[in-house]
């Protein structure tokens, strides 16, 4: 799966009103709180931004072209992970496998195969995926966010 950076996420941002999904069908919603994107993916800037995916590869656990991850750079990775990587100048997202001295990138999707990754290969590992935030506009979801 090939990513766009698309640039830092911040603590601040505009806030949006949280309703209780309880409230969500009557007359008057009841507004438990306001809170930013930022807040819900609990950012701790400035090691957090914004990804966009380019292709299908990591489909089966729900992330497809268009989806946006929030990718912490603070975090270590670790076995199991999903995370944003360069490897050999390519940037991508994969599952992170490590045992011993091996290092797998797999994928999430049988038409992608595993990347083992040797001593001649150049493997920085970007960030660790927290969240992925899906458009279910349907024009947005082909398009992409505006861009401004």
């Amino acid at each position: 799966m090939s990513v766009t950076f698309l640039g830092p996420l911040s603590e601040g941002g505009t806030r949006l009103p949280f309703i209780s999904l309880s409230s969500a069908g009557s007359q008057s919603p009841v507004v438990e709180r306001h809170l930013s994107i930022a807040q819900v993916c609990d950012v701790r800037e400035p090691h957090a931004y914004l990804a966009r995916v380019e292709s299908e590869s990591m489909q089966r656990v729900g992330m497809c072209t268009g989806d946006m991850l929030v990718v912490d750079r603070s975090r270590y990775a670790e076995h199991g992970d999903v995370v944003v990587a360069s490897l050999n100048s390519r940037q991508l997202c994969r599952r992170l496998h490590m045992r011993g001295d091996v290092v797998i990138l797999t994928s999430e999707n049988s038409a992608y195969p595993p990347l083992h990754v040797t001593d001649h290969d150049d493997l920085i590992i970007l960030g660790v995926v927290t969240h992925n935030v899906k458009s279910l506009d349907k024009h947005q979801a082909h398009n992409g966010p505006e861009r401004r």
